[in-house]
């Protein structure tokens, strides 16, 4: 499926990323940003698919479960170029990184370097669905925190993309992290994100270093309310849902 994203320039714009300080960031907090992945244009661009019936497998009311308040739609295979592109490009940039938190929290799981192999092993598990997705805010709208967990085969990390401009396009609409540690109250973050800003973090847990050695933390993500106008988001999830 084609759209207007130009695939070889974000590949070459991710390409140009400070991974080093990327992988720093998620090591000490479970989040990195990475500012200005998406050009305007192909923010516009994908938030215009959101009409249509073609790109999507389904479409969730968050209300009708609980979820909060907006909606959302699961993009069908084949996904959007612009929407391959960034999973295929970052997943590696996040494999080396995945590995270690694999090993420190005592997990056998390894990930392959390469996007197609650990998405074969997803439908080898049954997990045959695609997760990316899109979504939509208006005013009031909100959506709880929550994990994106769908089967046994989980990649530790995934990506946000804002894809509408805070202050011109909505107010409010904050992208929030929280943080538990064992026997201790949750950190709370809000992430500041600008159109064609991306953030990424930690799916479900993630090691953190102690006095003796590494433990686990769980962390869950979610928007807070819109005060007025409309927000999209796109996210991309690495692994495929059951």
């Amino acid at each position: 499926m084609s759209d207007p994203g130009t695939t070889d320039n974000v590949a070459a714009r991710i390409d140009r990323v400070d991974w080093t300080h990327v992988a720093s960031e998620l090591e000490e907090s479970g989040r990195a940003l990475v500012e200005q992945v998406l050009r305007p244009p192909e923010c516009d661009a994908l938030a215009a698919l959101y009409p249509r019936q073609d790109c999507f497998r389904s479409r969730v009311v968050m209300a009708r479960h609980g979820f909060g308040q907006g909606e959302y739609k699961y993009f069908s295979y084949p996904l959007p170029d612009l929407v391959a592109a960034l999973r295929t490009t970052l997943y590696p940039r996040l494999v080396p990184v995945a590995n270690r938190w694999a090993e420190r929290m005592g997990i056998d799981a390894r990930y392959p370097d390469d996007h197609a192999a650990y998405i074969e092993r997803c439908h080898k598990a049954g997990q045959t669905k695609p997760t990316p997705l899109l979504l939509r805010y208006g005013a009031d709208d909100y959506n709880c925190l929550h994990q994106d967990l769908y089967g046994d085969q989980i990649f530790p990390m995934q990506a946000v993309f804002l894809l509408s401009a805070p202050e011109a396009d909505f107010t409010g609409g904050e992208f929030v992290l929280t943080e538990q540690r064992p026997r201790m109250q949750s950190r709370v973050e809000v992430v500041p994100l600008r159109k064609g800003d991306a953030v990424i973090f930690a799916v479900n847990q993630r090691p953190r270093r102690g006095t003796r050695g590494y433990y686990r933390v769980t962390m869950r993500h979610g928007v807070s309310c819109l005060r007025a106008g409309e927000r999209y988001t796109a996210g991309v999830i690495f692994h495929d849902a059951a």
